[in-house]
């Protein structure tokens, strides 16, 4: 699969400076763990899973997460398990029985509820794990880490030849971790479980959410996460910890909850005209004012502070989420010639030099983890033309009412 492949040839080399790389399930994990981007969920037990995931793959699907958990009833775990075993094999007929279907289908992942049912799904499962990146730990913490680890660890041990590595993706949204008295002493003990199998960490996921509920709060859709001051705190003690470059994890950001806006707005949108409008014309008006509506310049706003704080990744639950979130995590040219140029210079000939924009200096020592990152996610998104905006990847004509 690649990003942007619902772009035509014309369109891609018009927008792309340098363009997405192929991938699948099975290349690096530094560079599958930036793949995951906007992982859309989808509760189990929903009928036409796998016809949706066929369906939104040929218009930028990239990664789905099967949830077995609070998207489901407790009454519904028996059949919503039978479910997912009708999803894979309808998944794995298409890959083996369509052109190309195997390379098109998305970064598959099941959220499970425990490690029992971990244990069980792997065992139920058979061959068509192998249709799995990995699975998704929720409320994950030092008591129940070593249970799913070492599930997730048994099985790569014991795996068939050829057989893709499969990883697990804990979510942090715990009371001892947000509550302020526990947070320091349980996310260092989760970085040491974590480190103990480092091989099949493939991100640290925030639950946002949850971490709200313990406060009754709800963000609105005029704000970001960020807003909220318990939750942000939280999330900076969760970057210091786990994004640091020196054993270091890829970390996901919180689910934003809006798809559509029924009520009155009452801070000012957050999307500037210029950009649409330079992209699209008189179209590029029509498209802000629905994504206004939608209240997705929240969601816009919300990950570009994301990624000013070191995140690449983003749970969402509606289609309509999938492209600009895949689209923010472009690069931009200026990022990508300053970040080729940090590192081609960092053999000690010189300690800074002038930007190729004129327009900052750039220290090789200080900047060279940043840019390092930058070329990562150059080699998944892409590299803009120097005169391109994410703007160019959103739909023409397809706007947000997926």
């Amino acid at each position: 699969m690649r990003y942007f492949d619902y772009l035509t040839n014309e369109q891609e080399q018009s927008l792309f400076y340098s363009p997405p790389i192929s991938f699948d399930h099975t290349i690096s994990k530094e560079l599958l763990a930036y793949a995951v981007g906007a992982a859309l969920y989808m509760p189990a037990t929903r009928p036409t899973v796998a016809e949706d995931i066929v369906k939104l793959a040929s218009s930028g699907l990239v990664t789905v997460i099967i949830d077995l958990e609070d998207a489901i009833g407790d009454g519904e775990v028996n059949v919503a398990e039978q479910s997912i075993v009708r999803h894979l094999a309808y998944l794995a007929a298409y890959a083996e029985n369509e052109a190309g279907g195997e390379r098109a289908l998305p970064l598959l992942f099941i959220r499970v509820r425990n490690p029992e049912q971990l244990q069980q799904l792997i065992f139920q499962l058979g061959s068509l794990i192998t249709m799995l990146t990995g699975f998704v730990f929720p409320k994950f913490s030092v008591e129940n880490g070593v249970e799913y680890f070492e599930a997730i660890a048994d099985y790569n041990s014991s795996r068939g030849y050829g057989a893709p590595v499969l990883y697990g993706m804990p979510i942090l949204e715990s009371a001892p971790i947000i509550f302020r008295e526990s947070r320091v002493e349980s996310l260092m003990s989760i970085k040491g479980l974590l480190g103990e199998y480092r091989d099949y960490v493939l991100n640290v996921r925030i639950g946002a959410t949850d971490f709200s509920s313990l406060f009754g709060l709800r963000r609105s859709p005029d704000i970001s996460i960020y807003d909220l001051t318990p939750i942000r705190d939280c999330m900076a003690d969760i970057i210091n910890i786990f994004g640091r470059m020196d054993e270091g994890y890829v970390i996901s950001g919180p689910v934003w909850e809006y798809f559509a806006n029924k009520g009155h707005r009452v801070l000012r949108p957050q999307l500037r005209q210029t950009p649409f409008e330079d992209t699209y014309g008189k179209n590029g008006r029509h498209l802000r004012n629905n994504y206004i509506s939608s209240s997705m310049d929240g969601l816009i706003r919300e990950v570009i502070l994301d990624k000013e704080n070191g995140i690449v990744g983003k749970t969402i639950i509606h289609p309509s989420h999938l492209r600009p979130v895949q689209a923010l995590y472009t690069v931009m040219h200026e990022e990508y010639v300053d970040a080729m140029g940090i590192v081609e210079s960092n053999d000690g000939s010189r300690g800074v030099f002038k930007s190729e924009y004129y327009n900052k200096m750039n220290e090789i020592k200080p900047h060279l983890n940043w840019a390092k990152r930058i070329l990562l996610r150059s080699q998944i998104y892409g590299v803009l033309h120097e005169q391109q905006h994410f703007v160019g990847l959103l739909p023409e004509n397809e706007y947000t009412h997926v």
